[in-house]
């Protein structure tokens, strides 16, 4: 081993929080990582984002709509994906993530009419599409919101 072959051990994390600016023993005296001169080496350096008094990209580009922070991510599933449940199971957003039919519940779930259902199942997510309502419960199953 030598000096060339030395790393952190795994998994560690190197800190940022060390004190800037406090003498040559430390490694990071004198200019304290700022380099020499400068308008970024000085105190009261720009902002993110100034370009020197040009109008800066995100004034000079349009801004369009908005965004409604009360909107509802809905994961939708197509009733042929819940083919893959056993006959007479309940299928509940538990047990999507555990089959890996969804990655993530989001704000719900709604089954819309996609595909074809043989089985009888007993659904409950928080939606269904009146069609995909309509095959479950066709099929001698049950769809409930939660």
């Amino acid at each position: 081993m030598n000096l060339s072959n030395l790393r952190p051990a795994e998994g560690s994390a190197h800190s940022d929080n060390f004190r800037r600016g406090r003498g040559h023993g430390s490694g990071n005296g004198k200019t304290a990582g700022k380099g020499h001169k400068g308008q970024k080496a000085r105190s009261g350096a720009p902002r993110i984002g100034f370009e020197g008094g040009q109008m800066p990209l995100y004034r000079r580009l349009p801004k369009r709509g908005f965004t409604n922070i009360n909107s509802k991510h809905i994961v939708a599933i197509g009733l042929g994906t819940l083919e893959r449940f056993e006959n007479g199971s309940e299928v509940t957003v538990e047990t999507l993530l555990q089959a890996g039919v969804i990655k993530n519940a989001r704000d719900g779930v709604k089954i819309i009419g996609g595909g074809e259902l043989t089985k009888k199942l007993n659904v409950k997510v928080q939606a269904y599409s009146a069609g995909a309502k309509a095959k479950i419960e066709e099929l001698g199953g049950t769809a409930e919101e939660a």
